[in-house]
């Protein structure tokens, strides 16, 4: 696969969950919710679900040279009586992804599984919103279906509501996802629309009605009532000044910016890669789905003071001073856990940024992630007009009181192009290992900045659901910065994506066959955790083809199908 392949591949692989009328639903919906005010019959724990339209009509701008539009009707699930919550999870790479509704009521919790095979992955309820759309002559001329996450941008309905959601802010699209949680609070509602960005919808400019429901296997489950809100579609083209016209290239302005669209569209003009961590882009998935399809992806990356487009934040505080005293960690207090997912997201490049030309690199995605029970916190402390800072790691009982603390190397800063800040070094290393796993052919290391940019599993003893530092410049510093603090928090992970010269391994010169990219966690054992022996992830990859012209085959791993 081409460079340019990849980019294009990877420029919409995202969990396309448009939330673009998010804020509407909190504005118009206060005061005439379903079921506010009202005293209706329902069973106690259990929730009251109904499919609503935020607004009898919307607008959709198809961009000159785009195949078509995405539908974000601002459609939403109001939820009612109770909260909406699912947990979802696998034992291993070897078996299904099983989901449970979880009910709560008087402090009691109980759960129901959801039918077998219903839900496959992560993303959401598959197949839950059905749309077809009519033409003005009353034709259909689309008919498509979509997830739902119920994380996805939800909004109060009523100010009694809940001031705030526990609930995670997206659903995991990370093929190796371990555990996640899924939620909507009572009087609170979820944006159902789902924009598969793989798949736009061609209509062209013009006035169309689209009628949208839910699939009558979820109406049966949940007992939702059979509401189908019809929206007035109209489809116009953007012209350069943000006015209505032609000859406004994608992904210039208005509501279509994406984390991928913009952040491709300016780096590809520098000749330069932003992967979901090429250049330390957040990882797609860990994004505010609310701003990232609103045209604000100006805000996200490595921009001052921004964190994942929801808000501006400063950046996490380091202790006030180095520590002092005798360094110890007392033997019961919690640690994190350490651990190394299967690379994904493979393929052959030539460099990206301008290497020798006619080279084959190997590039990849790997994440290390924290399975708890306590986050990683490293402090750094730089020594005046010294290039390195002092890292050291924090621990602390239950209370959240420190209560000791160990040096563990150093933090650099990275001048380059995108990166710009402070890095974390030997948080995780690669090897490309030969057929027999016995003897490494290309190794690779990379200093980080740590970010939460996966919920890898929700589910762990202590998981933080909404992770404050989930893009870099949040943690990271700057290049006068005296210290700075990096943290991974229990049950997310930080993907980093190998795709530079000096990231990715240069296959070049190796012969075709079998290799496994190997995935080290902690590999030189300074940090502390709870296990050691978990640090470590194996991918199988099979390379053929001639020099410059490469290729590789990524076989499935377990059920996990990867590529």
């Amino acid at each position: 696969m081409t460079s340019q392949q990849h980019r294009n591949r990877s420029r919409w692989k995202r969990p396309a969950l448009a939330a673009g009328a998010a804020l509407t639903v909190v504005v118009t919906g206060a005061g005439a919710a379903p079921g506010a005010g009202a005293a209706q019959a329902a069973t106690p724990g259990k929730p009251k679900l109904k499919l609503i339209a935020a607004s009898n009509s919307v607008t959709l701008d198809r961009w000159q040279g785009e195949p078509g539009v995405y539908l974000d009707l601002g459609t939403y699930v109001t939820v009612d009586n109770a909260p909406l919550e699912f947990k979802v999870t696998r034992k291993s790479y070897k078996d299904p992804v099983v989901a449970k509704q979880v009910f709560r009521h008087d402090g009691t919790t109980t759960t129901k599984a959801l039918p077998t095979g219903l839900v496959k992955d992560f993303s959401g309820l598959p197949g839950f919103l059905e749309v077809s759309v009519k033409d003005a002559n009353g034709a259909e001329v689309a008919r498509t279906k979509g997830n739902f996450c119920p994380n996805n941008a939800s909004g109060r309905l009523r100010p009694d509501a809940p001031a705030t959601s526990h609930y995670p802010e997206s659903c995991p699209t990370n093929p190796f996802t371990i555990g996640s949680v899924w939620g909507v609070e009572k009087g609170w509602a979820s944006n159902s629309s789902t924009v598969d960005y793989d798949k736009p919808v061609d209509l062209p400019v013009g006035e169309y009605t689209a009628k949208v429901s839910v699939a009558k296997k979820y109406r049966d489950l949940f007992g939702i009532p059979n509401d189908s809100p019809t929206i007035k579609v109209t489809v116009r083209q953007p012209s350069e000044d943000g006015g209505v016209g032609r000859g406004m290239s994608a992904h210039q302005g208005g509501a279509h910016g994406s984390a991928h669209g913009s952040a491709h569209g300016s780096a590809q003009g520098a000749g330069h890669h932003y992967g979901p961590r090429g250049a330390d882009e957040p990882t797609p998935g860990a994004l505010s789905h609310a701003l990232e399809d609103r045209g604000l992806a100006h805000h996200l990356g490595d921009g001052r003071g921004h964190t994942d487009g929801s808000r501006i934040a400063a950046a996490l505080r380091p202790n006030s001073t180095r520590p002092t005293g005798r360094a110890g960690v007392p033997a019961n207090v919690p640690k994190p856990d350490l651990r190394s997912l299967p690379a994904w997201d493979i393929a052959i490049t030539d460099g990206e940024d301008g290497d020798v030309p006619g080279k084959d690199y190997l590039a990849f995605s790997a994440n290390v992630w924290n399975a708890g029970p306590a986050p990683l916190v490293v402090d750094g402390f730089r020594k005046p007009g010294a290039d390195l800072m002092d890292a050291y790691q924090y621990f602390y009982d239950a209370n959240g009181k420190q209560v000791g603390y160990t040096p563990t190397g150093t933090m650099e800063w990275d001048p380059r192009i995108g990166h710009e800040h402070w890095h974390f070094t030997d948080f995780a290393s690669y090897r490309l290992l030969s057929e027999d796993k016995t003897r490494e052919v290309r190794s690779g290391k990379e200093a980080f900045c740590l970010a939460n940019t996966d919920a890898v599993d929700y589910t762990v003893k202590n998981a933080n659901w909404k992770p404050y530092n989930t893009d870099l410049s949040t943690a990271c510093g700057e290049q006068n910065s005296i210290s700075v603090r990096e943290v991974l928090d229990v049950g997310s992970g930080d993907t980093y994506t190998q795709y530079r010269p000096g990231q990715s391994f240069d296959i070049t010169d190796l012969p075709n066959g079998t290799y496994y990219i190997q995935v080290i966690a902690n590999p030189e054992k300074r940090l502390q955790e709870t296990n050691l022996n978990n640090n470590v992830a194996l991918r199988k990859v099979i390379l053929s083809g001639e020099p410059g012209k490469r290729t590789v085959k990524v076989p499935p791993h377990d059920l996990v199908n990867a590529p």
